[in-house]
């Protein structure tokens, strides 16, 4: 189990990136805990979605942009890679704009921080292998256990929590915008288009067949648990710290205060640390699922194990994606904050493309045998399908015509 173990909760936890902090801080304090019952029901869909991304990784030992191309043919493949590429581009963005961020707390300047950061997660991927690259990763994957203890130190009234579980006060009006496109942004931070193809990638790299999926399924039901306690109980800090005492947010560092139960005047510190630790993490995992996803997707050499000149195109392309993240996030007039909550938007507007790709695959026989969806399976995720595109569409109606929402 100790060897299979790692894909699903790696995959889980930089899923918990700098993006999805701030995404999940600003839901707390915006909203208190009105966002919570979102979270307990991503959960169960989050579950399934890696399930299903692990189960096709082990019975077909294919990535997912191989098996589009093989089943939906070319032009539908460039069709899912631009989808994937806006939207990890997006992310990783958002990655370098965490380490800015982070580092602008302690007084360093973006233009030494970005690259800085850049020239390291490259070495690490790049001169590094499997084995290293993930016990880093699992590594700082633990610091996002201080949310959990700020959570419970921040003394929640625990009867409010679960009323806003079971009963959400959902605004109306003008508001019920602003709540959709948050909703959107939760939602496509917890379940992101790059962690299907970067989990199916990384059983397959891994050598994980379905002999041994039981394990692999452990992996992915514990990642998907842990990563969503974190994202709970963020919101949980930063509802009982930033919107009950009615705390203003501009920036970044404003989101430290919901450390302050557990550190105190080093809440600011904490936060940056924290946020940095994040960021690296997924700013490497980010680049790596597109470097997986686009050479698999056409038959080049993959994965962290081999050489820089032994997969010529998978490098090629991991640089790029880290390239592009940290230039946009050096760019003059850039803010890291509007930055990390919108790349999460546009992965929970996108995502729907993906879960349709998914479904359609896992559910073909000649492909997963007797391992295709149950229908329980089938409904979680056609309704999750729906749901992202109603939110979609009230977003879009709102701004397009704001006199329908008033």
């Amino acid at each position: 189990m100790l060897l299979v173990i790692g894909p699903g909760i790696i995959t889980s936890a930089a899923d918990n990136d700098a993006g999805g902090i701030t995404t999940y801080s600003v839901a707390g304090a915006r909203y208190g805990y009105n966002m919570l019952w979102a979270i307990v029901l991503i959960t169960f869909v989050l579950m399934i979605v890696q399930e299903m991304s692990a189960r096709m990784g082990a019975v077909t030992q294919k990535g997912l942009g191989e098996l589009i191309r093989e089943e939906f043919g070319v032009s539908w493949t460039l069709f899912a890679l631009i989808i994937l590429l806006i939207a990890n581009l997006a992310t990783t963005i958002a990655e370098f704009a965490g380490i800015a961020a982070s580092l602008e707390i302690f007084g360093i300047t973006r233009y030494i921080a970005v690259p800085a950061a850049a020239v390291a997660v490259w070495f690490l991927v790049v001169r590094g292998n499997y084995k290293t690259v993930e016990r880093v990763f699992l590594a700082l994957a633990l610091l996002y256990g201080t949310y959990i203890v700020s959570g419970v130190l921040a003394g929640p009234n625990w009867r409010d929590v679960g009323m806003a579980i079971i009963k959400p006060t959902i605004p109306m009006g003008r508001e019920l915008k602003d709540y959709t496109f948050l909703l959107i942004a939760v939602i496509g931070t917890t379940i992101t288009p790059w962690m299907q193809f970067f989990l199916q990638a990384s059983v397959v790299d891994k050598g994980i067949d379905i002999k041994h999926y039981n394990f692999q399924k452990i992996d992915v039901i514990v990642g998907s648990i842990l990563t969503d306690v974190v994202s709970f109980f963020i919101i949980v800090a930063a509802a009982v710290t930033i919107f009950h005492t009615n705390a203003k947010i501009s920036e970044a560092a404003d989101l430290a205060k919901a450390l302050e139960p557990l550190a105190g005047s080093l809440a600011t510190a904490i936060f940056a640390v924290g946020l940095l630790a994040a960021s690296l993490l997924a700013a490497a995992v980010l680049p790596l699922s597109t470097a997986y996803t686009f050479t698999e997707a056409f038959g080049f050499e993959i994965g962290i194990s081999r050489k820089l000149k032994e997969a010529p195109a998978f490098y090629g392309i991991y640089t790029s994606a880290i390239l592009v993240g940290a230039g946009v996030a050096l760019l003059p007039g850039f803010n890291p904050l509007h930055a990390m909550v919108w790349s999460q938007a546009v992965n929970g507007i996108l995502l729907p493309v993906i879960l349709f790709f998914m479904l359609k695959l896992i559910n073909n026989r000649d492909i997963m045998g007797e391992y295709v969806n149950s229908k329980w399976y089938n409904a979680v995720v056609w309704v999750t399908f729906a749901s992202l595109i109603s939110f979609s569409l009230i977003v879009f109606a709102a701004t397009l015509f704001p006199s329908l929402v008033e």
